[in-house]
């Protein structure tokens, strides 16, 4: 069994209902392809590059899977589909209903055109560093050698970074949802 770390994302309501409940579900279906081990806090994030759109909410989950990446890739791409996502009318950074992406699976690298896994940019997302870190700080990144921690740290010193680009969120729901995920896959 390999641990995937998956950032999820979106701006966007879809069938589910608002980002959060879209989040919420999302998360409910990625534990239907392995073990949930963890589950970042929600974060509420400022969009990077098209600025004129909702800010964002962000997760990253830990699953362990015995998936290989593209079968993981597939099935994730599955997920976004059921959630309104059409990634031919794609706009790069734009609003979204449900993004998912592998950022990282055990020290798999792998550089396609259709995966490229630790996912490329990040070390540049701050919305991705901070939930990330926040369950994987120790984890290392296996094209740069560098652990989340020291990843985070050398973006918040090379950026001056605004304060409201990424602010921890409270929900209920959100709270409520870790520990049903925990007592359906059997995670602690």
């Amino acid at each position: 069994m390999r641990t995937a770390y998956i950032a999820l994302g979106a701006n966007l309501p879809s069938s589910a209902g608002e980002p959060i409940d879209t989040l919420a579900v999302a998360v409910e279906r990625i534990s239907e392809l392995g073990v949930l081990t963890a589950r970042s806090s929600l974060y509420s994030t400022a969009p990077v590059g098209f600025a004129a759109q909702p800010r964002f909410l962000n997760a990253v989950v830990a699953l362990q899977t015995t998936l290989p990446p593209h079968k993981l890739l597939e099935a994730l791409r599955r997920i976004e589909i059921e959630f309104g996502r059409d990634r031919r009318l794609y706009i790069p950074n734009g609003p979204r209903s449900l993004d998912l992406d592998i950022l990282l699976m055990n020290d798999v690298c792998v550089g396609e055109a259709d995966l490229t896994i630790p996912h490329p940019r990040i070390a540049d997302r701050i919305f991705v560093l901070v939930p990330l870190y926040e369950i994987a700080a120790r984890v290392v990144d296996p094209r740069s050698r560098r652990t989340i921690a020291e990843l985070l740290s050398a973006l918040h010193q090379s950026r001056d970074l605004d304060i409201d680009a990424v602010v921890r969120i409270e929900s209920d729901q959100w709270a409520a949802l870790s520990v049903d995920a925990s007592r359906t896959t059997g995670a602690n």
